[in-house]
């Protein structure tokens, strides 16, 4: 088999996949309401559970309704029958996952959870199936046929169930009017929990691990200041101990291909007069902002007290992006 015939294949199973998808989004009707009005809960969780290929994208599915918003879990349809069911507590709803929506142990599942209260929506992919009559209601993940080469493979079938999960997800979203801070309160510890739950405060460097000098130091002093407290920065102040400048790694370099002799030079000459700064209660994505969104981006910042017009501390790109703060 030929390259070229590699790039045919995967190029069939992603356009079939999408044509798929779409299909699904242009069957979407009242049963899709339906199942959102029956999940939507403001004290239940929502247990999904699967068997096979459906029971990996169920872990997926519960994985991504509890970063939304909508706690969930996971629960293996055999584990139930043998005391795993006790996470499913009364009246919790529940998803069913099935492509042939004739699953033996979701059909043996069923009635166990109606004696617990609860209500069921199959994401199904046989509409007519066992399961279909058996449930609150059907989301319709049925495909034409799978992507694969021999047309059996789930393929396509997997993801429309997946899209048709992410779908259900993303509208429990919006009616729980779930934010970008409440997604970030989920992530503390990826980037976006970072930027918008941190606040400066949390991550800058005190005032004894900076470098600090005046106006009138030199060169030489300045690059062992810098040596002693290496942030990338030091700290300019005037004869009245307020900030006037801040002169970076950057800076230096400049100073060095600009000028033959540079013993002599002092700190106001190469310095980056009246930097941009930041409030220590800024959140870190805000902070983020003032370094990026500019047309020469900066990697440090002041941090200064806006009451006392004091400055205490520093702030670096690496700071805000360093997940060991």
């Amino acid at each position: 088999m030929s390259s070229e015939n590699y790039v045919s294949t995967a190029r069939h199973v992603l356009q079939n996949e999408a044509r798929s998808i779409l299909r699904a989004s242009e069957r979407l009707d009242a049963n899709f309401i339906e199942a959102i009005e029956i999940l939507f809960s403001k004290s239940k969780k929502i247990i999904v559970t699967g068997i096979g290929k459906s029971g990996h994208l169920g872990k997926k599915i519960s994985a991504t309704l509890s970063s939304t918003g909508s706690p969930s879990c996971f629960l293996h349809p055999i584990e139930a029958l043998h005391g795993d069911l006790g996470i499913h507590q009364h009246g919790d709803p529940v998803i069913f996952l099935s492509n042939s929506g004739s699953t033996p142990e979701l059909i043996a599942l069923e009635p166990i959870l109606r004696k617990r209260g609860a209500q069921i929506v199959g994401i199904l992919g046989n509409t007519r199936s066992k399961l279909s009559l058996k449930v609150d209601v059907t989301v319709d993940a049925s495909v034409d046929v799978e992507a694969d080469p021999l047309g059996i493979v789930p393929t396509s079938s997997f993801a429309v169930a997946g899209a048709l999960g992410d779908a259900i997800a993303s509208s429990l979203m919006e009616k729980r009017g779930f934010s970008e801070t409440d997604y970030a309160s989920t992530h503390p510890a990826g980037q976006l929990g970072r930027n918008l739950i941190l606040n400066v405060s949390d991550v800058m460097h005190k005032p004894a691990e900076i470098a600090c000098v005046n106006i009138n130091t030199v060169v030489k002093e300045i690059v062992v200041k810098m040596s002693t407290y290496p942030l990338g920065a030091a700290f300019v102040f005037d004869q009245n101990e307020q900030l006037t400048g801040i002169i970076t790694d950057g800076d230096l370099r400049r100073a060095l291909m600009n000028h033959d002799e540079i013993n002599d030079i002092k700190a106001d000459k190469i310095m980056t007069p009246t930097p941009i700064t930041v409030s220590p209660n800024i959140t870190l994505g805000e902070a983020l902002k003032k370094m990026e969104n500019r047309d020469s981006q900066i990697s440090v910042l002041p941090v200064i007290d806006e009451e006392h017009n004091e400055v205490v501390c520093l702030l670096r790109l690496h700071d805000i992006y360093d997940g060991n703060q």
